[in-house]
């Protein structure tokens, strides 16, 4: 079992730059887990943002994030990051951080899931 909690959110202008963390922590290592992010806007169904492998040699992303978020793992951390760049409105929603054996797009894959933090982006 893995415990999950997220931070770094916050309010953001139009344009601008958010890192958020995820802090694992459980019996087992955080080196068994491909990681997720995700995100959720008040109304909508919680939708894929970007996944990481195991060891932190691929990456994959939703195609309306490209070349704007970076996912990265630091497995001696027990901590998986989002670098998100050049935020939008749109993008404001809870994200939250998960875990399970394997880097899917679907939110039922995943096993361990995080509270989530606040990301607004004012217009």
């Amino acid at each position: 079992q893995v415990q999950l909690v997220e931070s770094g959110g916050g309010l953001v202008q139009t344009g601008g730059s958010l890192r958020l963390s995820c802090a694992a922590s459980g019996r087992t290592s955080f080196s068994n887990y491909a990681m997720g992010w995700f995100r959720q806007a008040p109304g909508k169904e919680r939708e894929f943002v970007a996944a990481i492998t195991r060891t932190g040699g691929t990456a994959y992303y939703a195609e309306f994030v490209k070349g704007r978020f970076t996912i990265s793992r630091d497995n001696a951390k027990n901590t998986v990051y989002l670098q998100m760049n050049s935020l939008k409105p749109e993008e404001t929603a809870v994200y939250y951080c998960a875990a399970g054996r394997a880097t899917g797009l679907n939110p039922r894959e995943y096993d361990y899931w995080g509270q989530g933090t606040q990301v607004t982006v004012s217009s």
